[in-house]
């Protein structure tokens, strides 16, 4: 990659933990002469003041060069749901529990900023899925779910691809992940992994009130129907664990797969099954 020369910069939410990280990489874009545009939630946060090469109350989905995250998976997610739109590439430190996205740990911050700075990264193209509600496309990166309000009965929920209803599921929800979702909360369901590249996208199910219900992964370009059979009780839907809308009863949502709708920087000859063994140990015994 070319050397940046604007960068857009999120944190999460743990101000004390990424604080003096932040002062670190104005100091550094300041000396190679790299735009910083900080969102307001970070100025805010930061209390960050005007200086050389600092953009301040930036839109966060203003074109950039490379969006920085200090965070973890969360805040991974919500700068590539930002960027989705312009095709930067997130490069991420991991300030998180696990960050499986993260392209470098906290403890080589330098290493990594030196990095950043100097184009010496890989990018990859990473699908989306998408929901529309509402006449709005909503995004998800890791995976889009259809849940039971708190408080409410047992969803109901059918689900059918290309006008075949392959099944009704008596369940807490139902989940539709990416490669990259599927080592979140599809795993927790019993889903499987889907490598990184696979194209494609499984369903999984939230509790379900049977002992047939099966994960299901879908191909590229056949659309994913749920339907809400209840009569009576509405049910969330979620883009990345963030609720965006209900479906009524009787309702129903399309769930559609992006070919390389967003970008991830990772280190030279980084792969995602190095990621599985670092993360979550060895699969088997």
């Amino acid at each position: 990659m070319s050397r940046p020369s604007r960068i857009t910069l999120f944190t999460h939410s743990l101000i004390d933990d990424t604080h003096p990280a932040v002062l670190r990489l104005l100091d550094a874009c300041a000396e190679a002469g790299v735009e910083v545009a900080l969102p307001p939630e970070e100025v805010e946060k930061h209390c960050i003041e005007e200086g050389p090469g600092r953009v301040l109350n930036a839109d966060p989905s203003d074109p950039t060069d490379v969006a920085v995250v200090l965070g973890g998976d969360g805040s991974i997610l919500g700068a590539l749901r930002a960027t989705d739109q312009t095709g930067a590439p997130v490069f991420a430190f991991n300030y998180g529990a696990i960050g499986f996205l993260s392209t470098i740990e906290r403890d080589h911050l330098e290493e990594g900023i030196q990095r950043l700075l100097e184009g010496r990264y890989e990018v990859l193209g990473m699908p989306a899925l998408a929901v529309k509600l509402d006449g709005e496309e909503r995004v998800g990166v890791n995976d889009i779910s259809l849940h039971r309000r708190t408080n409410s009965r047992v969803a109901e929920l059918g689900y059918s691809v290309l006008g075949d209803q392959l099944g009704k599921v008596r369940c807490d929800g139902l989940v539709a992940a990416t490669p990259v979702g599927s080592t979140g909360y599809n795993l927790a369901n019993g889903g499987p992994i889907l490598a990184w590249g696979v194209e494609g996208f499984v369903v999984s199910f939230i509790a379900p009130h049977t002992l047939t219900a099966r994960a299901l992964v879908v191909a590229p370009d056949d659309v994913l129907a749920v339907q809400n059979l209840s009569m009576r009780e509405a049910v969330d839907v979620l883009t990345d664990n963030r609720p965006v809308a209900e479906l009524p009863p009787g309702g129903e949502v399309e769930v559609r797969f992006l070919h390389d709708r967003v970008r991830l920087a990772q280190l030279e000859g980084a792969h995602f099954y190095h990621r599985i063994r670092e993360k979550f140990g060895r699969l088997a015994y």
